[in-house]
Order: structure tokens, then sequence, then C-alpha cells
């Protein structure tokens, strides 16, 4: 299936899983919020679950990381327990939320060749699993990533639908910040994107501009947009401190999870790798070692 095709498929996929999260979500109004919001959340994910089987690539899911959260923010924002809607409080969750969500979402569109490539990661899993690919697509692949989204942004359900606390200076701040840190990933991946333009540095390591002080500075600037998540509900009460696991479980799938997948795929596919992991911080920006 061509580029064009695929896209199209996409959108077609997308647009039923969300009418599915729609209907899902409704149907359990009467559980707790969060709740019925998790309830769509997961059905949203088998839907696409279904269609990813169906034309044997787990890339379909790709997009949903990006596109799920927003919907979500939207809902808590205007349909909050408190019955309380500050539109000072949902400018500040939501224009970081949505430049992030938006952001990604373009990245994704301008990488993805389509249906015909399937990102390595899922490839090697499946692989792995071998006896039982499916298990492992369906739990590893589309459950785990959706439910790790879901418990990092359990914030942002304190934050817009439960507290009635006004917005503060230290809201205004962790907001900066969590825009910053979707500029740090933004500024990150258009250095990647301007390198690997360059016919020139085909199997060789990037590691000029961000990329000098981390391996993986894309991953840092998403870690820290989910950080910004906690700050921004931590600064309208302290009471909340306990939400600390959700940026923190967020942190450790990138740093054991997802940056040694990469780290271990570029040990295989560029000779210069092995030198620039021994002196470079894997997900801190931080001088090289000399």
């Amino acid at each position: 299936m061509n580029r064009s095709k695929s896209f199209i498929l996409c959108g077609w996929v997308y647009c039923i899983s969300f009418v599915v999260a729609f209907l899902s979500t409704y149907s359990s109004l009467g559980l707790h919020q969060w709740i019925s919001i998790s309830i769509g959340h997961i059905a949203a994910t088998l839907c696409v679950f279904i269609f990813s089987v169906y034309n044997k690539n787990s890339s379909l899911y790709d997009p949903f990381w990006s596109v799920a959260p927003l919907p979500i923010a939207l809902y808590l924002a205007f349909w909050p327990v408190s019955g309380e809607i500050n539109s000072e409080k949902i400018f500040l969750v939501l224009v970081p939320i949505t430049y992030w969500s938006f952001r990604l979402t373009i990245n994704w569109i301008r990488q993805w060749e389509g249906l015909g490539h399937e990102d390595f990661r899922y490839i090697d899993l499946k692989n792995k699993f071998n006896k039982n690919p499916y298990i492992i697509d369906f739990t590893g692949i589309h459950i785990y990533p959706t439910l790790q989204v879901n418990i990092s942004l359990f914030p942002i359900y304190f934050i817009l639908s439960v507290s009635t606390v006004k917005p503060n200076l230290f809201l205004y701040l962790s907001s900066i910040f969590t825009i910053l840190s979707v500029v740090l990933e933004h500024v990150a991946d258009e250095q990647m994107k301007k390198f690997k333009k360059d016919p020139s540095n085909s199997a060789k390591t990037m590691q000029t501009g961000l990329w000098k002080y981390s391996r993986h500075p894309n991953y840092l600037g998403e870690a820290l947009f989910w950080w910004g998540l906690y700050l921004m509900v931590l600064s309208l009460d302290h009471n909340y401190w306990w939400l600390i696991i959700c940026p923190l479980s967020m942190t450790l799938m990138f740093t054991l999870a997802t940056c040694s997948m990469m780290d271990n795929r570029s040990l295989e596919k560029r000779s210069d790798y092995a030198d620039y992991m021994k002196k470079t911080s894997q997900l801190m920006l931080w001088p090289p070692k000399s």
C-alpha cells in the first residue's frame, strides 16, 4: 500500500476509534470520571489493535500516543467534576498539551513511510516472542503504551476537573516549563532531520547541537513534558505530591526501554556510536566526557 492510501486508511481507523472511545465513555458516565475516560481510552486502543493485526503492521498505533490525550484534556476542561470552568486555567494547561499533540503528530506525518514500513522495535519484539506474537503485540505494543499515557495524564484530571484553586504564579511558571520542554523536543527533532537530509551523514552519528550533550534530547523533552503536567497540579495543591509516580513511570520507560532499544539499534548500524555512547549522557543534557 502506498503512502497516500496508508494515510487515508489511518485516518478512517482513527475516526472509527474516536467514535468507539466516545460511545464507551458515554456508556460508563455513571462511574468515576477517570474510569470512564480510561474505558474509552482502552476501547479505542482495542479498535486500533484490530486494524493493526488485519493490516499486519503495528505502526498503525504510532499516532495514538499524541492524538488521544488532547480530546481527553478537552473533555476534562469543559465537563469538570467540580462544575467550575476556569478559562485562565484551561488556557495554561491546554496550550502546552495542544502544542505537544500537534507537533508530535505532524512529526509522525512527516516521517511515516506508510503501511509498507513497520517500526523496527515492534518487529524485534514480535520476533523475540515469536511463539506468541499477538500477545506481545496486544500487551507490549498497544495496551502498555496506552496505560502509560493514561497514568501520566492523570494529573490533568485533578488540575482541570477536580481542583477549584485559582491559577497562581507557580501554575504560570509550570505551564511555561511544559511549553519549553516541547520546544526542546521540537528543536532536537529538527536538528536530527536536517542532519539526516545530508547524504554525507549516512551511517554517521549526530554529535552536534543538542545531540552533543545527550544521546536522546528529543526523549528528554518528551519526559520533561510529563513532568510539566505534574508540576502544574503540584502548583495548585501540594497534597497531590503522590502523583509523582505518573511522570516517574514515564521517565523510567524512556530510560530503561525506549532509549536502550534505540542505543542497541544505533550500535548495529553506526561504527562511531560506541565511542559516542561512552562519552555522551543517555538522556540528560550534560557536557560530553573528554
